[in-house]
């Protein structure tokens, strides 16, 4: 059954996938700057360009998030969201915010920047990935309580389910946890150490709850699989991600000044950190395999099957090659480190996001899938996409570690912009990936465009 409120996701999809657009292009920026040095300067500097690229990535998976949780409460709770005003009342303020921000960050020098929004009044600006000025981050905070309380509204007056419990432990982390962001101590090692907490307990610990929750959810829906089933998966891979992720924010730990132990408790967590992934995976082919209906949305139940595998490769292969200490003592900081964050990012977060765009979307707009041909196009979007972001991690990886060699093993290391010239075919060849990530993602939203004989209604 379609609840009128689920129609509130839309937005939050839409808003999602034009900040995606803005993610890429600033990245193929960035990829160019890599090689050439001078592209776009003075008017796009690199700092400018990775902090938005970095933050245009949290920004629209956080409402790729609230989109999904508009769409997947309702339904599960079998109950009108509690205010749909609300919901599109903080979608607008959450919009117009990463936009003046974006424009900040464009137009304002950092510095002056931090000057002009407060920063001398509470210093939280100038970190990696939370370079938000003061008002910004107190705008996500308002935004992320009004939105819990929405959710949480529907949650307590409707039907509770396993689903909607962990989706809301993840949500209700997620908004716990940024709160770390506003402290920001003059000792760096302290500094570093609760940055983590924003960063690591995020990305590693509760959005797996989110993603897991997503993906149970979709599973569900695509294959007619009993809900017990499903829920006992959910709880293994919750369990899993809460005992590896909280501990294994060690491997973070190891060079910044924290005892010792930290190199045995981050390497021993963090080499278990693979397996919430693989069972993933293992339970979005195990559903698939044993399903009781043939869904009209073959696309979404690729994007359902890619996350499981993409996710597993990218945050738990990749983050297995260079997370225990030994590794990480010559790899950390190096292009290995971009290598896992891209592919994982994208098999775990970027491609579940999509997963419920896929599947949602053609619902919202009054049929069970989108035509065949309009399919054909997405499944296409799929594989160049994914393929795209598989170059690019080799390339990378192949980059870290012939940059591990040159500059931290070799007998005479060179220095670091030696081996950054070393290392530019691998940047070159980054990049050309990059553009046909670019046209995957372009041929992504045109298939939503494409006209074909409908699917039958929702």
């Amino acid at each position: 059954m379609q609840y009128k409120s689920q129609s509130v996701a839309k937005l939050y999809f839409i808003a999602a996938i034009g900040l995606f657009v803005a993610q890429i292009l600033f990245g193929l920026v960035m990829g160019l700057q890599y090689v050439m040095g001078d592209f776009l300067f003075p008017h796009i500097p690199f700092n400018v360009a990775r902090m938005v690229h970095t933050n245009a990535l949290i920004v629209w998976l956080l409402m790729g998030f609230m989109g999904a949780a508009y769409y997947l409460v309702p339904e599960e709770s079998e109950t009108e969201l509690f205010s749909p005003k609300l919901a599109v009342l903080m979608f607008w303020i959450f919009l117009v915010a990463a936009a003046l921000t974006v424009v900040g960050y464009l137009l304002v020098p950092y510095a002056g920047l931090a000057k002009l929004t407060g920063n001398d009044l509470l210093p939280t600006m100038g970190r990696e990935f939370l370079e938000q000025p003061l008002p910004t981050k107190l705008g996500i905070v308002v935004v992320a309580l009004v939105f819990l309380f929405n959710i949480t509204m529907t949650v307590l007056k409707g039907r509770k389910t396993s689903i909607s419990i962990v989706l809301l432990l993840g949500l209700w982390g997620l908004a716990i946890f940024f709160l770390f962001s506003f402290y920001n101590p003059d000792n760096v090692v302290k500094d570093k150490f609760y940055w983590w907490w924003v960063v690591h307990l995020w990305v590693e610990g509760v959005w797996e709850l989110i993603l897991g929750a997503i993906l149970a959810f979709v599973l569900i829906k695509v294959t007619g699989v009993d809900r017990e089933v499903i829920e006992k998966w959910l709880y293994v891979i919750v369990t899993l991600t809460l005992i590896t992720g909280i501990i294994g924010t060690g491997h973070h730990y190891y060079w910044i000044g924290t005892p010792e132990y930290w190199q045995w408790w981050g390497s021993i967590f963090s080499a278990l950190e693979p397996i919430p992934f693989f069972a993933m995976t293992l339970f979005a082919f195990n559903m698939v395999n044993r399903r009781r209906r043939e869904h009209p949305n073959k696309a979404a139940t690729l994007w359902a099957l890619g996350t499981g595998v993409m996710s597993f490769l990218g945050a738990g292969v990749w983050g297995f090659l260079h997370t225990l200490a030994p590794v990480n003592f010559y790899t950390h900081g190096t292009q290995i480190t971009a290598a896992h964050g891209h592919m994982a990012f994208y098999g775990a977060y970027v491609m579940v996001v999509l997963t419920m765009i896929s599947y949602a979307m053609p619902i919202l707009r009054g049929r069970a899938a989108n035509s065949n041909k309009a399919q054909v196009m997405e499944m296409w979007a799929f594989w160049l996409m994914t393929v795209a972001i598989v170059f690019i991690t080799l390339f990378l990886t192949a980059a870290g570690i012939l940059q591990v060699w040159l500059q931290r093993i070799a007998a005479t290391p060179m220095s670091f912009m030696d081996t950054q010239d070393k290392v530019a075919l691998f940047y070159w060849m980054r990049e050309w990936a990059g553009v046909v990530f670019l046209i995957g993602l372009l041929v992504y939203i045109w298939s939503f465009f494409c006209k074909g004989e409908d699917k039958t209604a929702a």
